[in-house]
């Protein structure tokens, strides 16, 4: 941090509007003509999308394999619910520690590389976890998945909350998400954080700088898996099941395509931006055509070939034009944005 540079904010404004705005659908969204799980499933993504942009937004690694962790979470969610009987909370804990192991081996195989070396080397190693839950059917159940995973009550001192509910399953897994998004920003506005975005624009000149690239590469990996492990295991309650195709290559895909739509490479908040986009395209678009897909991979490209920096990088464009004329007839000098900031 530089002298004249002022210390990020514990809450930011646009947190406390996305959590009120998340957390008031239960108020709007049935006579929108939507359902409670839907708000459920795009909070859970969000908390995906922004584990995951922790390596592609600000350490520049790209992972294509992440639904690995993703369904580590889910699987281990059902595992020690049905196996060693542990209540939600310990449960929970469960899920991203065994994502965070898996992703402490996998780092330590990828962390000296970079670029399509890195990339090919998530594929491979996300490939071998999905055969694995395929093919280990007295484990996983194979490809009929992991049946029967309870929505177990929140145990706290003096109370215990149902939630069977979706709604109430939706108001818990938001209390998560707002404890791993203010952590996030935190972590990203530490010198931690700084150092990650250093070794993304040149990881040799972060190691002369005396910094341990390889560890700070492993250590960034091995906390988005356990963030991603832990929106597994919500996934596993919402859906009550573990399932295989969350660790195919294809979901992986999905929140490779939410963070680069969304603006994660400029913006702290595309990750956010991209699974609401996403999951609404899937559910508004897959009502009237099967081919929904094809039409959001159309607008993929279209957003790649002439808006690389997403819907938030045309957010910032669109206010830094609208600041321009103002500053230009003295009412301030013009400040160089920081586009992550935002």
């Amino acid at each position: 941090m530089t002298p004249h540079q002022k210390p990020a904010p514990l809450v930011t404004r646009p947190m406390v509007l996305t959590v009120l705005l998340l957390a008031s659908t239960p108020l709007w969204l049935k006579g929108a003509g939507l359902y409670q799980y839907l708000a459920l499933e795009i909070t859970i993504w969000m908390m995906f999308a922004m584990a995951h942009n922790l390596l592609l937004g600000y350490g520049g690694m790209p992972s294509f394999g992440h639904g690995a962790y993703f369904g580590v979470g889910a699987y281990a969610c059902g595992l020690l619910q049905q196996q060693a009987g542990v209540d939600l909370l310990t449960g929970l804990a469960g899920c991203a520690l065994a994502a965070a192991l898996v992703g402490a081996v996998v780092a330590s195989f990828i962390s000296h590389r970079r670029g399509i070396y890195y990339a090919l080397l998530t594929i491979a190693f996300g490939q071998v976890m999905w055969f694995v839950a395929i093919k280990w059917h007295t484990v996983t159940g194979g490809e009929d998945g992991l049946l029967g995973i309870q929505r177990l009550p929140l145990q706290l001192p003096g109370i215990e909350i149902s939630l069977v509910s979706n709604e109430a399953l939706f108001f818990f897994v938001l209390a998560i998400f707002s404890l791993v998004l203010v952590f996030l920003w935190r972590l990203i506005h530490s010198p931690y954080g700084r150092v990650l975005r250093a070794i993304k624009q040149n990881e040799m000149r972060a190691s002369f700088a005396g910094h341990n690239v390889w560890l700070y590469k492993w250590s960034a990996f091995v906390l988005s898996a356990a963030l991603s492990g832990l929106a597994g295991g919500l996934f596993a309650l919402a859906q009550q099941s573990a399932y295989p195709n969350v660790m195919s290559l294809h979901n992986s895909g999905f929140v490779v395509m939410m963070v680069l739509i969304g603006g994660g490479l400029v913006s702290f908040w595309g990750p956010v931006i991209g699974a609401l986009v996403f999951i609404l395209a899937r559910d508004l678009l897959g009502a009237y055509t099967e081919t929904w897909l094809l039409w959001y991979g159309l607008f993929f490209m279209a957003v790649v070939l002439y808006q690389p920096s997403g819907i938030a990088g045309a957010w910032q464009s669109a206010v830094a034009r609208w600041r321009r004329p103002r500053e230009a007839s003295g009412r301030g000098a013009p400040v160089a944005p920081n586009t992550r900031e935002a």
